[in-house]
């Protein structure tokens, strides 16, 4: 069970990584782009229409996905004081049933998301010569990486218990770490 638990979270490790890089382009993008149109706007003397449009969407692919990294590494906001001082068993229980609302939740925003961009598909975006579905597609994108990374974490509180070894972004290299 620990030899599957360890790969699985090599490939996720891989995944994460892989969301983490897009995010950090994806706002470079947006930085170049908002100032090419303040560039536009101020020097030449004249907008590009594309820009707004196209920092929106890569900010909220970046956002997104990084908020599913921040699951899976545990960067989120979290009420730490009552976990540290709960005993073992309900620390357990506690982490447990936060993994399941945080796999509800990103399931929920992959459902929805996904919802929003197949009724939104055949509207035209303005100011971008794309559908208006792909704006929501970074919400159903992000909402499964952040299902399938609570996932991850809730099969391995069970099967592992408290201490969850966790393949981890920064430290490829390594096996598993204590999360």
């Amino acid at each position: 069970m620990r030899d599957g638990l360890t790969a699985l979270s090599r490939i996720l490790a891989a995944i994460n990584r892989a969301a983490l890089w897009i995010s950090g382009v994806g706002l470079i993008l947006m930085t170049v782009f908002v100032g090419w149109q303040v560039f536009g706007r101020y020097v030449l003397n004249q907008s590009p229409s594309w820009t707004e449009p196209a920092s929106l969407l890569l900010m909220s692919w970046f956002i997104l996905l990084g908020s599913a990294v921040g699951v899976r590494e545990g960067n989120h906001l979290g009420f730490e004081i009552g976990l540290h001082y709960a005993p073992p068993g309900l620390r357990r229980l506690m982490l447990g049933v936060t993994e399941v609302l945080v796999f509800v939740f990103g399931a929920a925003m992959a459902w929805y998301g996904t919802e929003l961009a197949v009724e939104t598909w055949s509207a035209a975006m303005p100011g971008l010569p794309i559908p208006q579905g792909f704006d929501y597609v970074p919400l159903a994108f992000g909402g499964a990486l952040i299902a399938l990374f609570s996932l991850e974490k809730f099969v391995r509180l069970l099967s592992l218990g408290e201490d969850v070894p966790l393949v981890r972004v920064d430290e490829p290299h390594l096996v598993a770490v204590k999360d």
